[in-house]
Formats: C-alpha cells, sequence, structure tokens
C-alpha cells in the first residue's frame, strides 16, 4: 500500500516577505540617536557676565560722577575758590550705597585750603554721610601747617612772636620784649598741645639776649612780663576756624604743626557751624 502524503517543499525565500522585529530589540546595525547638548548652562553664564558687567560700568560711572558733585557742595558750603584742588574718595562698592541713600565713608584732602587766614593741607573722613540730607555720622581729621603759617596762628597770643621754628616735638618762639624802653631779644622753647580745645603751649626753656635763664630768675630780670613766659600759655583759636570744627590735639612733627580736628556731623545741616568760632572775651 503506498503513502500518497508527500510533504509539501518549503517555498523559496523571497524579499515579498517581511522581516519580523522582536518588540523590545534593536537591530545590530542601528546607529545610536545623537544625545542634545544642554545650552541652558552657557545661557546663564552669559546672562551673568552681562549683569557684571552692566554692575562694573555703573560703579565706574558712580565714581566718576560722585568726586565731582561733592567737591562742588565743599566748595559752595566754605565759600572756597572755584579751582579750589580737593580730592574726594568713596570707600567701598557704591552702587549698593547710594540706593540705600547713605555713603558709608567719604574722604576728603587737599594740599593747600585756606580758612580764616590760615593755609595749610587738610585731610578729612566722614563716615554715615545721607545722600538725601541730614547729619554726618560723624567725622575728623589733621589740619598740617609749616611754621610760617603757626607763626601767624600764634598771633593772637601774649607772646612776643617775631618768627617761629620747629625742633619736634617742640617749638620756638623768638621775638622781644620792651624792658625800660630797650627791645629786648628773646628765645621761647615751648611744647604745644590742646587743653578744652585752646592750643596749649607748656615753656620748656628761655634765653634772653642770647643766654639762657633760669625760671627763679626770670621775674627779677623781665618783671612781670618774664613771670608770664615761664608759665603755660592757653590761645583759642576758635575765631579762626568754622564752628563745626573743634580741637583734638596739636603735634610738632618734623616740619609740620599737625592738628587733629573733630567735626561735629550736624554740619551738614546746620549753616551756623559753618561760621567761624567765638573766643571768650573777643
Amino acid at each position: 500500500m503506498s503513502d500518497d502524503n508527500h510533504p509539501l517543499p518549503y517555498p523559496a525565500p523571497s524579499g515579498d516577505h517581511e522581516t519580523l522585529v522582536i518588540p523590545g530589540e534593536q537591530k545590530a546595525d542601528a546607529a545610536p540617536r545623537p544625545r542634545r547638548r544642554r545650552r541652558w548652562p552657557w545661557v546663564l553664564l552669559i546672562v551673568a557676565l552681562v549683569i557684571a558687567a552692566l554692575a562694573v560700568a555703573s560703579e565706574l560711572l558712580a565714581r566718576a560722577l560722585l568726586p565731582g558733585i561733592v567737591r562742588g557742595i565743599v566748595i559752595e558750603q566754605l565759600d572756597l575758590p572755584a579751582d579750589q584742588q580737593l580730592d574726594v574718595d568713596a570707600s567701598g562698592i557704591l552702587i549698593p550705597q547710594l540706593i540705600s541713600g547713605r555713603l558709608d565713608s567719604l574722604h576728603l584732602s587737599t594740599d593747600a585750603v585756606t580758612l580764616e587766614g590760615i593755609t595749610g593741607a587738610v585731610d578729612v573722613t566722614a563716615t554715615g554721610i545721607p545722600l538725601q540730607g541730614g547729619e554726618l555720622a560723624g567725622a575728623d581729621g589733621t589740619i598740617r601747617i609749616d611754621e610760617s603759617q603757626f607763626t601767624t596762628l600764634l598771633a593772637s597770643s601774649d607772646l612776643p612772636v617775631d618768627s617761629v621754628s620747629f625742633d619736634a616735638p617742640d617749638a620756638t618762639v623768638a621775638g622781644s620784649v620792651n624792658v625800660l624802653g630797650l627791645a629786648v631779644p628773646i628765645s621761647l622753647t615751648l611744647t604745644p598741645g590742646v587743653a578744652e580745645g585752646d592750643v596749649e603751649l607748656t615753656p620748656v626753656r628761655l634765653t634772653v639776649g642770647g643766654l639762657a635763664v633760669d625760671a627763679s630768675q626770670v621775674g627779677s630780670s623781665l618783671g612781670s612780663v618774664g613771670e608770664r613766659l615761664t608759665e603755660p600759655q592757653r590761645i583759642c583759636i576758635a575765631d579762626q576756624l568754622p564752628a563745626g570744627l573743634a580741637l583734638t590735639g596739636l603735634a610738632i612733627e618734623g616740619s609740620e604743626a599737625v592738628i587733629d580736628i573733630d567735626v561735629n556731623g550736624a554740619i551738614a545741616t546746620d549753616p551756623a557751624l559753618l561760621e567761624k568760632g567765638v573766643c571768650p572775651g573777643r
């Protein structure tokens, strides 16, 4: 008995049949998808740099304008010459201070300024300066004068002052006194200081006619005039300075007399403090 069920042959491969891809698997020869680079960090960096550049530009602009504004106000308030040399410098970063309406610190200096007949170099630092008006938190500084200006400063004293020479820490006053109708040359060496806002001069030694004189002999040699010369001298110079300035120290340093001053913070709001002060009895 023969078998009529012969197996049928497999169909020949053909491009007409689709290749099945198992889900979740990738073709071995497929190229990987390129990753996109994140650009936002670079954008933030550029923005930060632009902001920083603007801040620097604003700071430079503020520093360029502020000195001229302050200089103009000071010259007007103190009635100084229009061409008065005055350097102005603000400390710290200005933009936040300008926004807050108050400067932390302001430094003003000049090599030569004349106030009430006395010419010297002035260096002052003010703190807590309100931009919308108001009192300063405080201010202090120094005035430096040479021998000729110190001579002018002592002109209102009872000392016989023709000239002054410095030999730190002392100053020597040269002049003459009248004894029995004769002009007797004297030289008085003193140590300068400040007492209760006045200039104080403490005698160190005295020469009369070129000869050193003992303090006990001064009375017999020069009478009452000589006795006064051996006592500490107090000189008020308040009438030579704005009322808002007070002397706190005085010392001879090299070829200069250095006067320490304290400035009343209300000088920015009270015009009376810009007027010259008053000495008792004058």
